[in-house]
C-alpha cells in the first residue's frame, strides 16, 4: 500500500506481472488470501483494465469467476438462460442452439418456466452452472473448482468441467488447493503481495 501526494492510499493489487501462455497450457494460480489470484483472473477476463502494460488475448474466452452474476430472481428460468447467455457474450441464435441442452442438464423440468424466486439455492446454482458450461470458448478462466448441487449432480458437473478443461486450448485456475492445481495444471504461478514469486512447470 502506498500513499501518493499525501492523499488517499493506493493499493497495488498486482505489480510486475508478466507471462505468456500457449495452446495446451494449464496454468494454476497459488497464493494465500490477498495474494492477487482473483484480481489477476479478473484482469485476464477484462473485468479490470491494467493501469500499466497490456494484455493480448487470441481466441474466445469464458470466465467462470462468479457464475451467478446477472441472475434476475423475478424472471423465469428460461428468461435467465437468455439473460446469462447475453451477459456471456452470446447471440440469441447461439443461446437457442444450446437451450434444450441447458434445460436437460439442469434437470429442472417444468421449473424452467417459473420465476427463480421459487427456486431453492441449489436449483439456482444448477441453472447458472448449466448455462455457464454450455458456452464453449478457447480460453477458460476459473476461480476455484466449482461444486454444485447434490452428490449425483455434483459428480455430473465435475465430469462436465473436466471435459471443458480437456476441450479448452488454455485453462487458468486459481485455488488454495495445491493438490487440485498439480492434478489439473502443467504450470504453477505462485503469487504473494500481488507479485510473482515463482513460475514452475509441473
Amino acid at each position: 500500500m502506498q500513499v501518493e501526494d499525501g492523499s488517499l492510499p493506493v493499493i497495488r493489487a498486482l505489480e510486475d506481472i508478466n507471462f505468456h501462455l500457449r495452446r495446451g497450457d494449464r496454468l494454476g494460480l497459488l497464493g494465500h488470501n490477498g495474494s492477487g489470484k482473483s484480481t489477476l483472473l479478473r484482469v485476464l477476463a477484462g473485468v479490470y483494465a491494467p493501469t500499466i502494460g497490456s494484455i493480448k488475448v487470441n481466441g474466445t474466452l469464458s470466465s467462470m469467476l462468479s457464475i451467478s452474476t446477472g441472475i434476475n430472481y423475478d424472471a423465469t428460468g428460461k428468461e435467465n438462460i437468455y439473460l446469462l447467455g447475453v451477459i456471456a457474450g452470446c447471440s440469441r441464435k447461439q443461446i437457442d442452439s444450446v437451450f434444450d441442452e441447458i434445460c436437460e442438464f439442469s434437470e429442472l423440468g417444468e421449473y424452467i418456466y417459473l420465476p427463480l424466486k421459487v427456486y431453492s439455492s441449489g436449483m439456482v446454482m444448477r441453472l447458472a452452472f448449466s448455462v455457464a458450461t454450455s458456452i464453449h470458448r478457447d480460453i477458460l478462466l476459473m476461480d476455484e473448482w466449482l461444486s454444485v448441487g447434490d452428490k449425483e449432480f455434483s459428480e455430473k458437473a465435475g465430469n462436465r468441467l473436466s471435459k471443458m478443461l480437456d476441450d479448452a486450448k488454455i485453462f487458468v485456475l486459481a485455488s488454495h488447493n495445491e493438490t487440485l492445481i498439480r492434478k489439473n495444471c502443467n504450470m504453477i504461478l505462485h503469487l504473494d503481495g500481488g507479485k510473482i514469486t515463482l513460475l514452475e512447470n509441473c
